[in-house]
């Protein structure tokens, strides 16, 4: 191989790199509302083009204490603040079948930190080997680091672990979200933030 076509190569393998890790943050970072657009390749604008900020008045019909919207279609949670300032968005995963998925208006009726988990019925039943119960902090723990209990039994909005699950259908019904991000948002939610699963 020739000098030139090494000096090709090396070029080639660092601008796939930049192209790469440029992408990995556009899909993954919270969405600073202050800050500057970044200039990002084409490939990470087609991976984020349905994941854009939206109006909770589109929603709600109030703003109450806060609003909180997971959007399944586009992978997205998004949060508004009672303050009428504050607004977050977050990848998420979501529920792996449509069967599995409700969808409608609910609220934030209890938080948790280091969330104990217990597996439903209908969990143990597809998978046997589930554990009865699993405490809070422990590694293999699906509910992460944090929970927000919604008035439907069994769904939650919550961190996890795996984080190869966020931004895809991995879910038993619930919302999830990365730790960093379900941390940062559990600090924000208050009971009886308004929920819309859409």
């Amino acid at each position: 191989m020739s000098k030139s076509e090494l000096t090709r190569r090396s070029l080639l393998i660092t601008a796939g790199g930049a192209l790469s890790a440029t992408a990995l943050r556009a899909q993954t970072a919270p969405v600073d509302t202050a800050a500057q657009p970044l200039a990002a390749p084409e490939i990470a604008r087609r991976n984020i083009s349905s994941f854009r900020t939206q109006n909770w008045q589109d929603h709600f019909e109030t703003l109450g204490v806060g609003c909180l919207l997971a959007d399944i279609t586009s992978r997205a949670v998004h949060y508004w603040g009672g303050d009428e300032q504050t607004y977050r968005l977050y990848p998420s995963s979501i529920p792996r079948s449509e069967e599995l998925t409700k969808r409608g208006y609910t609220e934030v009726v209890r938080k948790r930190e280091n969330p104990s988990w217990t597996p439903t019925a209908s969990m143990r039943e597809e998978f046997p080997n589930l554990p009865i119960r699993m405490e809070g902090g422990d590694p293999g723990n699906p509910l992460g680091t944090r929970a927000m209990y919604l008035t439907w039994p069994a769904y939650l909005v919550h961190g996890t672990h795996d984080t190869r699950k966020i931004g895809r259908q991995s879910s038993s019904g619930c919302i999830g979200l990365y730790n960093s991000h379900v941390e940062e948002l559990y600090a924000l939610v208050k009971i009886g933030t308004q929920v819309r699963l859409l």
